[in-house]
C-alpha cells in the first residue's frame, strides 16, 4: 500500500505595500466586509496612514513629526494591531503604478475642505432669524455651545476615519462607518436619513432662491415658476461628479456670502424693516422695532429657531465623503477647525447685528428684509450664485449616496466614473432636482421647512450619531484588551472571548475610560432627545404657516415675501 506523501504546508507570503493598499474593494464586494472581523479594518487603515505620513515606496522611512502627525497611530493598549513589519520594500514597478493610481483617485486638500464646509446650504443669512426667535442670551449662548459640540463632534468622525479607512476597505460614506461599528441596519438608517437631508437641503435652494426671483420680478412671475427655474439649472449644473471640481466654485460662494454679509449690514443700519414682507412671511403687523433678552413666544417657534441654528453646523453629514476623496485625510482637521471658526463668527456677527435692527421683523432670509429694493436685489442677485453652487454640491454627494446604494450595491451596476456609470448618473441628477422642485414648492417656507430637516436629520448628523458612533468604537477597542495582537488573516482567532459572553461586554463597557463613554452616551441621547423636540416645533410652525392667510400655498404663484 503507497504511503500517502505528507502535505506540506506552506507560510502565507508577507504582503507587499501594495498589496496592503492597491487590492481595493469594489463596489460590487462591498456586501463581503460584511465578513470582515473589525480588526482588519485598523489593520489596513494603520497600513493606510503610515504609508501617507512618509513610508512612501522610495523612502519607506517612517517620517518623525509632531504630536499632530502623529495622531494616526494605531499602536495602542486597546487596540492590538501591529503594523511596524506590515509593510515590505520589495514593490515592483507594476505595484507602485497601481498603488499610485488608486491614490490618484483621491486629490482633494484641506484646503479644498475648507471651502466645500463653509459653502453652507443658507449661509448666514438665517441666523438673524433664528436670534430673533428666543432673544439675545439664549440666542448668543446656543450659538458658542452648540458650535463648540459641532467641533466636537466632527472631531470624533475625522479620528474613527482614519481608524477605520483605506483603500483595501474604503469609507465612502457616513453609512459606510456606521456600518462598520453597529453592522447592516446602521448603514440603513443613516443612508435614509442622509438622503432625506440632502434632498430636502436642495429643495430649501430652490425655494430659497425662487423666493429671491420673485422679489427681483417685484412678484411678477408664478412662485412655482421662480422655482422651477433653478431646478432645471440644477439639473445642468449636477452633471458635475467630482467634489475636486466644484473647489473653485466653492472657494467664489465664501467670498460672495461674505459680501452679502457687509452689504446687508450697512444698508440695515440706516434703512426700515420690510414691513410687507414680515407680514406676508411671518404675521407681523407694523410697528417699532422690539428686541428681548428673552422673547416672549409659544414654545414652538422658539424650538423652531432653535433648529434654524442647527442648520449652521449642518455639514457633518457630508464630512466622510470629503475625507474620502483627501489624498491625506489626517488634514482634515485644519479645513474643518477653520471653516467651524468662520461660521461661527459670520453667523454670529450677522445675526446679532442685523437683530439689533429688525428685531421681531426679521425675515428667515435676512438680506431679504431690506425695505430698499435697489440693495434688496444685489443681495438676492448675489445669493443665486451661492445658492446654486451650495445646491450642487449637496445634490452631488445626495446622488453619489444614491448611486452607491441603489445602482452598485443593489442592482450591480457600473462603477459611477465608468463610461455607462456617466448616463445613468445623468438620468438621476434630472430626478433629483425633480423631486428637489416638488419639496420646495410643497412646503413654501423656508423658515419652517429647514426647522424641519434640522430636527430629523442634521441634528443626528451633526450631533448625536459621532457621539454614538464613538461610544460603538471605545466598546468595541476596549473589549479588545485581552485578545493577541492581530495579523492578516487571523481573523477572530486571536480572540478570548466572544460578544456573547459577558466578560467581553464587561471589559468593553468598564474597561479603558468609562467616564468618556457614559459622557458621549448621555450627550448623545440629550440630542436625540432635543431633536425629537424640534420635529414637535417644526410640525407646529409649518401648521402655524399655512394657517396664516397670506402666506404662500403649495404649488401656488401667491410668493410668501
Amino acid at each position: 500500500m503507497a504511503s500517502t506523501p505528507e502535505k506540506v504546508v506552506e507560510e502565507p507570503a508577507t504582503p507587499t505595500l501594495a498589496d496592503d493598499l492597491g487590492n481595493g474593494v469594489s463596489s460590487k464586494g462591498r456586501a463581503q466586509e460584511s465578513t470582515v472581523v473589525f480588526e482588519e479594518f485598523l489593520h489596513y487603515a494603520a497600513i493606510q496612514r503610515r504609508f501617507e505620513d512618509g513610508l512612501t515606496p522610495d523612502s519607506l522611512k517612517e517620517r518623525r513629526g509632531n504630536w499632530l502627525s502623529r495622531l494616526s497611530d494605531h499602536k495602542g493598549p486597546n487596540i492590538n494591531v501591529d503594523v511596524r513589519n506590515a509593510t515590505n520594500p520589495n514593490i515592483s514597478e507594476s505595484d507602485l503604478e497601481r498603488v499610485n493610481a488608486l491614490r490618484a483617485l483621491r486629490t482633494a486638500s484641506w484646503f479644498s475642505v475648507f471651502y466645500l464646509i463653509t459653502t453652507d446650504i443658507l449661509g448666514p443669512f438665517n441666523a438673524p432669524f433664528a436670534i430673533s426667535q428666543v432673544g439675545w442670551v439664549p440666542g448668543i449662548l446656543l450659538y458658542f455651545f452648540m458650535g463648540l459640540a459641532a467641533l466636537y463632534a466632527g472631531l470624533i468622525l475625522w479620528r474613527l476615519y482614519i481608524r477605520l479607512d483605506s483603500l483595501k476597505y474604503p469609507l465612502k460614506t457616513y453609512g459606510d462607518m456606521a456600518e462598520r461599528i453597529f453592522g447592516r441596519t446602521a448603514r440603513h438608517v443613516c443612508t435614509v436619513l442622509q438622503s432625506i437631508q440632502l434632498i430636502v437641503n436642495v429643495g430649501t435652494i430652490c425655494l430659497s432662491n425662487g423666493q429671491a426671483v420673485s422679489q427681483m420680478s417685484k412678484n411678477g412671475l408664478c412662485f412655482s415658476v421662480c422655482i422651477v427655474i433653478w431646478a432645471i439649472l440644477g439639473m445642468i449644473i449636477g452633471q458635475i461628479r467630482t467634489l475636486k471640481n466644484y473647489g473653485w466654485l466653492a472657494n467664489s460662494a465664501v467670498w460672495i456670502n461674505l459680501t452679502i454679509i457687509f452689504i446687508s449690514m450697512g444698508v440695515v443700519a440706516h434703512s426700515p424693516p420690510n414691513f410687507e414682507s414680515a407680514k406676508k412671511s411671518l404675521g407681523v403687523d407694523p410697528g417699532p422695532v422690539v428686541t428681548s433678552a428673552f422673547v416672549k413666544l409659544p414654545l414652538f417657534q422658539k424650538i423652531n429657531g432653535i433648529m434654524n441654528m442647527v442648520f449652521a453646523y449642518g455639514g457633518a453629514m457630508i464630512f466622510p465623503e470629503m475625507m474620502a476623496e483627501m489624498r491625506r485625510p489626517m488634514d482634515f482637521w485644519k479645513g474643518m477647525v477653520l471653516a467651524q471658526a468662520l461660521i461661527f463668527s459670520a453667523y454670529l456677527l450677522f445675526g446679532a447685528f442685523f437683530y439689533a435692527f429688525q428685531g421681531q421683523f426679521t425675515l428667515p432670509l435676512a438680506y431679504q428684509g431690506l425695505s430698499k429694493f435697489a440693495w434688496q436685489t444685489v443681495g438676492n442677485a448675489l445669493s443665486l450664485v451661492t445658492g446654486i453652487i451650495a445646491a450642487g454640491l449637496y445634490g452631488n454627494v445626495g446622488i453619489k449616496v444614491a448611486y452607491t446604494n441603489i445602482v452598485e450595491d443593489w442592482f450591480d451596476g457600473p462603477p459611477l466614473m465608468s463610461r455607462k456609470g456617466r448616463f445613468i448618473w445623468s438620468g438621476m441628477v434630472i430626478l433629483y432636482w425633480a423631486l428637489a422642485f416638488i419639496i420646495g414648492s410643497a412646503i413654501p417656507q423656508v423658515q419652517t421647512i429647514t426647522g424641519l430637516i434640522a430636527a430629523i436629520a442634521i441634528m443626528q448628523f451633526s450631533y448625536t450619531f459621532p457621539l454614538f458612533l464613538r461610544v460603538g468604537y471605545d466598546v468595541i477597542t476596549d473589549a479588545m484588551a485581552a485578545d493577541a495582537a492581530y495579523a492578516p488573516g487571523k481573523g477572530a482567532s486571536g480572540r478570548v472571548d466572544s460578544w456573547n459572553q459577558w466578560s467581553r461586554w464587561r471589559r468593553g463597557l468598564f474597561g479603558g475610560r468609562w467616564y468618556v463613554k457614559l459622557f458621549n452616551l448621555l450627550a448623545g441621547l440629550a440630542a436625540l432627545a432635543m431633536a425629537c423636540l424640534g420635529m414637535w416645533g417644526a410640525g407646529e410652525s409649518i401648521k402655524a404657516a399655512f394657517a396664516n392667510s397670506a402666506a404662500a400655498t403649495s404649488f401656488g404663484c401667491n410668493p410668501p415675501v
